[in-house]
């Protein structure tokens, strides 16, 4: 990537994340959240603070990189001039933002044509966040900062697996995602974006979820790629454009997941 150093992406990065976590915090475990159901067939909730987040991360970065596009959430795509575009999830999680649980984060990424550069997940509510990419990948949090590693399991029966949704996506996915949860030692449910943060810190060892789109994963992939692991859809190939979503913490780990969401 041309035209800019690590640090000045990470001090943009991080500036954005706080501008949004400013915004969201007030709203955080409180009643009158403005929330809407944009999924009329279902329950996909938006908040006043989904909205007011992203135009306050979009407003940083037209400001600091007025070149770059925007991809997010809430707002859609602007078109920029530099071949870079930051891909925005104001908060991922709404679900469980509204049921006050602080899972959700705010996701930030930079990516090109080939795929996520640079990520960032930011919990502001509990003052953690992780970032990954261009050649570094840390936390920093209450306990200071320390750097991001994926874990070495080996084998797919001691592993932990995480998913947000029970029922994954199909009728179809929630059998193969199953078939890997009864091959594994622990599966829990509901982290959204913060259990792949907690793949990247050398927590957990899996994330299998599919109906994803690219602001939901963009961010993940720089991080857990930049802390050794790995991400790709179910078949191997890759990830970005959302879908269905295999992360893993190591390439073993990886290839026995696999080769089970493959006869599905």
């Amino acid at each position: 990537m041309v035209g800019f150093d690590r640090a000045e992406i990470a001090d943009v990065a991080g500036a954005a994340a706080d501008a949004a976590g400013a915004v969201i915090l007030p709203y955080f475990r409180q009643m009158n959240l403005g929330m809407e159901n944009k999924d009329a067939a279902g329950f996909d909730p938006v908040t006043i603070a989904d909205r007011a987040a992203e135009e306050a991360m979009r407003d940083v970065l037209s400001e600091r990189r007025p070149g770059d596009g925007i991809l997010g959430e809430e707002l859609g795509f602007t078109e920029g001039d530099t071949g870079l575009t930051w891909v925005l999830d104001p908060i991922d999680g709404t679900r469980g933002f509204i049921s006050g649980t602080p899972t959700w984060g705010v996701l930030v990424a930079l990516s090109d044509a080939t795929g996520p550069r640079f990520g960032l997940m930011d919990q502001p509510y509990i003052g953690e966040r992780f970032v990954g990419g261009l050649g570094y990948a840390e936390m920093h949090g209450p306990l200071g900062r320390r750097p991001l590693k994926t874990r070495a399991v080996r084998n797919l029966g001691d592993a932990t697996l995480f998913t947000t949704f029970p029922e994954v996506g199909s009728q179809t996915e929630a059998v193969a995602f199953r078939a890997v949860s009864e091959r594994v030692q622990l599966t829990r449910y509901g982290m959204d974006c913060y259990a792949y943060a907690l793949l990247a810190a050398g927590q957990v060892d899996l994330v299998i979820e599919a109906g994803l789109n690219a602001y939901d994963v963009h961010a993940p992939i720089a991080l857990i790629e930049a802390a050794g692991g790995v991400v790709t859809n179910w078949t191997g190939g890759p990830a970005h454009g959302g879908g269905r979503i295999l992360a893993a913490a190591t390439p073993g780990i990886h290839a026995q997941a696999i080769d089970i969401l493959m006869n599905y």
